[in-house]
């Protein structure tokens, strides 16, 4: 497989010598936390800033996980790469690939993946923490941008598998919020309908307590696109209900 460079990207990475997989893998960085150990090798991440641009880098050795199609195991970066390019090939927001390599070294398994950072963006966790303080129409938007993120996800036919706050990225505009996705590892193809559709958004509205019906009433018509009064929006909150009481029952 050969390096990914993102077009967008590939001059500023040469002004700096940093177009290859070795000067990005020998760069000196400090970790922005505690590797991942485990599976047999380590995944770290650092933080890179070249001419007042953001990025993440991420590097794993070793770190792999095995399924059906790879039984030997791949980089948990390759599974995260193709879905990322999934989604930009599908018009899904989500943050965006720079660069992606992987190298056999003296038996060993490297993997690279280097993202953009989100700068300016803020996740959903952080907005939550805020909620009181919001006024009622920034409160609306927020909702209805999710609720829309949600609605362009399943619509393009895949479920994230992780729909909770801290994976959802949210910026203030002129007219309201973007929001945009992150952490897609755990990405697959919506399979079962509804099944599907209800299993990713449940835990969002668990991780989110201090939503009450009415908010998450208008999330659900911005998902639904539909009337917040409509029959539809009042069967997937009956729908979604069961299921988190059923989830926090257990």
């Amino acid at each position: 497989m050969s390096d990914f460079i993102a077009s967008e990207e590939r001059a500023l990475l040469e002004r700096h010598g940093l177009a290859t997989f070795d000067a990005l893998w020998n760069l000196q960085l400090d970790a922005v936390d505690e590797p991942n150990t485990g599976r047999g090798g380590w995944s770290s991440v650092y933080r890179l800033d070249l001419e007042g641009r953001g990025f993440y880098l991420k590097r794993q050795s070793n770190y792999l996980t095995r399924t059906l199609a790879r039984p030997f195991g791949e980089p948990t970066f390759a599974r995260e790469f193709r879905n990322i390019s999934r989604y930009r090939k599908q018009g899904i927001p989500a943050l965006q690939a720079v660069f992606y390599g992987q190298r056999q070294v003296q038996g060993d398994t490297r993997a690279m993946l280097m993202t953009r950072a989100l700068d300016g963006w803020s996740d959903l966790d952080a907005v939550l923490q805020q909620w009181p303080t919001l006024a009622p129409d920034t409160r609306r938007a927020v909702l209805v941008a999710v609720g829309e993120l949600g609605r362009i996800l399943h619509s393009a036919g895949q479920v994230h598998g992780c729909f909770y706050p801290k994976h959802i990225f949210l910026r203030a505009t002129a007219s309201g919020y973007q929001a945009q996705l992150i952490d897609l590892e755990k990405t697959r193809p919506l399979l079962f309908g509804q099944r599907d559709r209800a299993k990713d958004l449940e835990p969002l509205l668990r991780r989110a307590p201090r939503w009450q019906a009415a908010d998450i009433r208008v999330l659900l018509a911005a998902y639904l696109a539909q009337p917040e009064a409509s029959p539809l929006v009042d069967a997937w909150l009956q729908r979604l209900s069961r299921r988190r009481s059923h989830k926090e029952g257990r």
